[in-house]
């Protein structure tokens, strides 16, 4: 097993304040489920994660999706960083600020330069699609990330 799959599955059923990743400390989820390339959060849907209609921002769905399948990269323990290259959302229903959701991750073509992902978020109890999303993430050479 690589060392981000042990890193993460220690990380089964607690929040996201030990995050790399300063955004998804600030999405905070809960992770649930954990196997190479495919990953599973819960997000409880904050106000100021909502638009003015008090429904879930199309713009924090999105960033839930980026972190989400960036996650879902790392846990592939490859020795390289990704960014993404592109990201595409599909919006289909509506959450509001107190309510739960869950985003299930996938990876869908690991490839060695680009890797395509998808991420689906769903209501509580995954009866209802909220979003799909898809993105390709692609390898990045480490010095050019130094500022």
């Amino acid at each position: 097993m690589n060392k981000a799959l042990t890193v993460l599955r220690s990380w089964i059923g607690k929040d996201s304040s030990a995050s790399i990743s300063p955004l998804m400390r600030w999405l905070n989820p809960t992770l649930l489920r954990v196997e190479e390339g495919e990953l599973e959060f819960s997000y409880v849907i904050r106000e100021e994660m909502t638009n003015p209609m008090g429904i879930l921002h199309g713009g924090t769905t999105a960033a839930i999706i980026d972190d989400a399948v960036g996650a879902a990269v790392w846990s592939l323990g490859k020795p390289h960083m990704y960014t993404t290259v592109n990201l595409g959302v599909d919006y289909f229903a509506s959450a509001k600020a107190g309510e739960t959701i869950i985003a299930k991750t996938s990876i869908t073509k690991n490839g060695n330069q680009i890797i395509n992902t998808s991420c689906e978020i769903w209501n509580a109890d995954k009866s209802r699609m909220i979003a799909k999303g898809h993105s390709n993430l692609i390898k990045i050479d480490p010095s050019r990330t130094k500022p």
